[in-house]
C-alpha cells in the first residue's frame, strides 16, 4: 500500500506552487478552497491569487470547499511518479480516461480556473513519489 502524504510533503507542496513563476503569472484569478482527497485523506488547500495560503489536513464540516479532486492512492501513485505510464501522465488525461479519478463538487469553478488548476496538478507530479519509489 503507498503512503498517504504527510504535512510535511503537503509543505513542500505549498512551496513549490507558490515559489513557481508560472503560478505567479497565470494565477492571478484563481482563489478558492478546494480539496485534494488521497484514498479519502483529505486535505483542503485554500488558495488565494494562485498561492496556497492554507492547508488543513482532514477538514471539519465549517471549511467547505467549492470541489475535491479524489482518487485512490494507486491512481495518485502512478501520477506522482517521474515516469508516468499513459493516461496517468496529465490530469485532464485522468479526468477524461481514468474511472477512479474525478472532480466533485462545483466542477464549473474548476473548470473556470483550469490553466491554473492543471499547473498545480503539474507541480504535483513533480513531487517525492507517496510510494518511497523515485
Amino acid at each position: 500500500m503507498a503512503e498517504l502524504p504527510t504535512p510535511d510533503w503537503m509543505e513542500r507542496y505549498r512551496q513549490r506552487v507558490n515559489e513557481d513563476p508560472e503560478m505567479a503569472v497565470i494565477g492571478d484569478w484563481f482563489s478558492l478552497d478546494f480539496k485534494l482527497a488521497f484514498e479519502g485523506d483529505a486535505w483542503l488547500l485554500s488558495v488565494r491569487a494562485g498561492r496556497i495560503v492554507d492547508i488543513v489536513h482532514n477538514p471539519r464540516f465549517d471549511r467547505p470547499a467549492r470541489f475535491t479532486i479524489s482518487a485512490p492512492m494507486r491512481v495518485w501513485t502512478k501520477f506522482i511518479r517521474p515516469d508516468p505510464e499513459p493516461l496517468y501522465h496529465d490530469f485532464f488525461a485522468m479526468l477524461m480516461r481514468v474511472p477512479d479519478f474525478g472532480i466533485d463538487g462545483d466542477s464549473l469553478a474548476a473548470m473556470q480556473n483550469a490553466r491554473a488548476l492543471h499547473r498545480m496538478m503539474n507541480i504535483l507530479k513533480t513531487m517525492e513519489p507517496l510510494d518511497g519509489r523515485s
